[in-house]
């Protein structure tokens, strides 16, 4: 009985750090990376959204014109300048200087601009394109009015983009071999989301209890400084120790090298990804999730700030919401994904995010629409119309994310294993380098249409507009994941039939052909 339940404790150990000891130089390293990227993009990502919102004449309205057209074409150009980039420098030394770069913004943010921000925000002549254009184009004026805001929310965006995706995840690919990525990657994840359980509590302990906004903002950008320096510093302590032993790095064994130069254009992006069918449905589930996801956000982002309009009450209620994620997605990546995977299905697991963000998205734009009969159902629960509105928005976000990290994620990167090897590494570059973003964009795109259509100014005049989107993209992500579902199952069974003759042996070692093979 005892060894029974030393293995089954074996096992268990195994199934959360499957790790050999030999590893532990290379792995321990990774996952503090992507810890401290984390812990700066969650803290980041707490402040940024505050910033904009909060800011003297602007709103949850900025949101879109930021992300639609200033973060989309600047990570577009972005990721085609680190391509050319990295024909001429050295992978580590575009590494140390991106960071660096990241580093002296933020630094400059919080103890020069942000100090001095009545000084040089330009208010007379953003008062006079008021005026002179109306508040129907308020939210774009508010951009330039509070173009230190916009900076660091920009900036914010797109550490994720290219300081994560780009060179952590890119370093990782390069050092890492595939049959030690199946071991390591969810670990690399559940990093990211213990960091985003620390960011919470921290964001929130300066927010209350700091002197003013102020110092709680200088606070947090210190932490955000410190750990770009130990990112800085893990990097090179990793080049010398690290990649140097052959045992953790040999380029022969590896993949990839380090110093491959590897090219793939926007153009040739998209045409990989309108070449297939089968492509078009992974990525039409990738912009769906990021769209409806991003696009009922936006609209809660209004509510929150009518109910919490100072910075600090804002703040406060995000940290909150960020420690909650990081709590349950922790969990749910860790126990829950593999699990229903595994009893489920791919097609259930797959349809759980739509089924879920769309359901839940519609139901927020119809508490949305029916604001003012919600005061005899609000008062059972002790709460106002806004107050209700907000809660089950902010319960809509945070079960939108952990659906996403828990299952989506899976799933989509399962679906690229049936392809052949060319489809299978320019098509996911394609999707991850094109898709993600567009669907956010789009979701911004669409939002300006239709604020501008309304000529109110506010993102809470457009929800009748919204609702009806939300539902069909979120009805067509289900098509996508039933078709992938159809397929996935027809290239499994082609793959099986096709190892199935090398499975069978006579006694003797000798293959046997299977019935009514010819030779």
């Amino acid at each position: 009985m005892d060894r029974t339940s030393e293995a089954k404790k074996s096992s268990w150990i195994k199934t959360i750090w499957p790790i050999k000891r030999v590893e532990l130089k290379k792995v321990i390293p990774l996952l503090s990376l992507k810890f401290l990227a984390s812990m700066v993009y969650s803290i980041l990502t707490c402040m940024k959204d505050t910033l904009v919102v909060t800011a003297n004449h602007s709103g949850a309205e900025v949101i879109p014109v930021l992300k639609g057209w200033v973060v989309f074409p600047l990570s577009i150009l972005c990721a085609v300048g680190y391509t050319k980039l990295s024909n001429t420098f050295k992978r580590s030394t575009l590494f140390y200087s991106i960071v660096s770069v990241f580093l002296l913004i933020i630094f400059v943010y919080g103890f020069y601009l942000y100090p001095n921000i009545e000084t040089l925000s330009p208010h007379e002549s953003a008062n006079w394109l008021t005026a002179k254009w109306g508040a129907q184009f308020g939210h774009w004026i508010s951009v330039y009015r509070n173009w230190i805001h916009s900076l660091f929310f920009v900036t914010a965006e797109l550490w994720a983009q290219i300081v994560i995706f780009i060179l952590y995840w890119g370093f990782v690919n390069h050092i890492c071999q595939v049959k030690e990525s199946r071991r390591t990657y969810n670990l690399f994840i559940a990093a990211g989301d213990l960091a985003t359980i620390a960011a919470g509590p921290l964001t929130l302990y300066y927010t209350k209890f700091g002197q003013n906004y102020t110092h709680s903002l200088q606070s947090l950008i210190t932490y955000v400084l410190i750990c770009g320096v130990l990112i800085l510093g893990l990097f090179w302590w990793m080049n010398r120790y690290v990649l140097s032993d052959k045992r953790y790095y040999d380029p022969k064994v590896t993949k990839h090298s380090l110093n491959e130069k590897t090219k793939l254009t926007l153009r040739q992006s998209v045409k990989h990804i309108f070449s297939s069918k089968y492509l078009l449905a992974i990525a039409a589930l990738v912009v769906g999730c990021a769209l409806t996801i991003n696009m009922i956000e936006v609209t809660w982002k209004a509510h929150l700030k009518m109910l919490y309009p100072s910075a600090s009450e804002y703040q406060a209620f995000i940290a909150k919401m960020t420690f909650i994620v990081g709590i349950v997605a922790l969990f749910t990546v860790l126990f829950l994904g593999n699990n229903f995977l595994a009893r489920f299905g791919w097609h259930f697991s797959a349809q759980i995010t739509p089924v879920v963000v769309g359901v839940s998205g519609v139901i927020f734009f119809a508490l949305c629409l029916f604001k003012n009969h919600l005061h005899p159902f609000a008062t059972l629960f002790g709460l106002t119309p806004l107050a209700l509105i907000v809660m089950f928005g902010a319960f809509q976000n945070i079960i939108s994310k952990v659906v996403k990290y828990s299952f989506f994620d899976s799933t989509k990167e399962m679906a690229y294993i049936p392809l052949d090897q060319e489809l299978k590494v320019k098509g996911k570059a394609a999707i991850d380098m094109v898709g993600s973003r567009l669907g956010k964009s789009s979701s911004s795109w669409i939002q300006i249409f239709f604020l501008q259509i309304a000529g109110t100014g506010s993102i809470l005049s457009t929800t009748p507009y919204l609702l009806p989107i939300v539902f069909a993209v979120a009805a067509y992500w289900c098509h996508s994941a039933r078709y992938l579902s159809r397929e996935l199952k027809v290239k499994e069974a082609e793959m099986a039939e096709e190892e199935r003759p090398k499975e069978i042996e006579t006694q003797g070692g000798e293959t046997k052909q299977p019935e009514g093979a010819t030779t």
